[in-house]
């Protein structure tokens, strides 16, 4: 059974993020909340809590389209190749903020997306999930959780979301209820940027 830990967007406990952290390093997988939808999420250097969300998504890992929530644009040499002027203004513009940005990968990226030539990145406008990456040193993978719905496409109540998920997680975040559209995707790999899908982000910044 998932524990189950309601902490404050606006305030977040350091007690409570700190027993968030502790879970993810020991390979855990959380559901936690973002400034878009509910995501299931693990620490990026954990290959078996990796493979526990390929399994739980029903993809291979080597496939599976997980973006990096980083804390803030700091460390994205890790994991990004160099990038342009324009591109980083763009970022530095749009983050923190409801979208995920297709960048060229780099070689450094953890070993199960070595062969990635690009990765999705994130840094969400959302305390509580900054708080958690910033305190854990890395990134976490970010997949939203997706309802059985055929109105709701994203389960918005945590409560829920516990029922639904308390079998295959280790913890779940109750953030308040969370939003029902999904991150703006923009891919910015090649010259030009490319709008992948449209979602919550404005279109407006760029």
């Amino acid at each position: 059974m998932a524990e189950f830990l309601r902490i404050y967007e606006e305030n977040p406990n350091f007690r409570e993020i700190e027993k968030v952290v502790a879970i993810l390093k020991r390979g855990g997988v959380i559901i936690y909340p973002t400034d878009t939808v509910y995501a299931l999420g693990c620490d990026i250097t954990s290959i078996k809590a990796l493979e526990r969300i390929a399994k739980i998504k029903q993809v291979k890992l080597e496939k599976a389209n997980f973006s990096f929530v980083c804390h803030d644009l700091s460390n994205l040499s890790d994991y990004v190749k160099q990038i342009n002027t324009t591109t980083f203004k763009i970022l530095k513009r749009a983050l923190p903020g409801p979208y995920t940005f297709i960048l060229p990968g780099a070689k450094t990226l953890p070993n199960p997306f070595k062969k990635r030539k690009t990765v999705g990145i994130r840094v969400p406008d959302n305390n509580i999930v900054l708080d958690i990456v910033k305190q854990l040193g890395n990134p976490i993978i970010s997949s939203s959780i997706h309802d059985d719905d055929d109105v709701l496409e994203y389960t918005t109540d945590p409560e829920l979301i516990l029922e639904k998920w308390h079998d295959l997680v280790d913890l779940v975040v109750d953030g308040g209820y969370g939003d029902n559209e999904a991150s703006t995707v923009i891919d910015l790999s090649t010259e030009d940027p490319i709008v992948v899908r449209e979602g919550k982000g404005s279109l407006a910044i760029f």
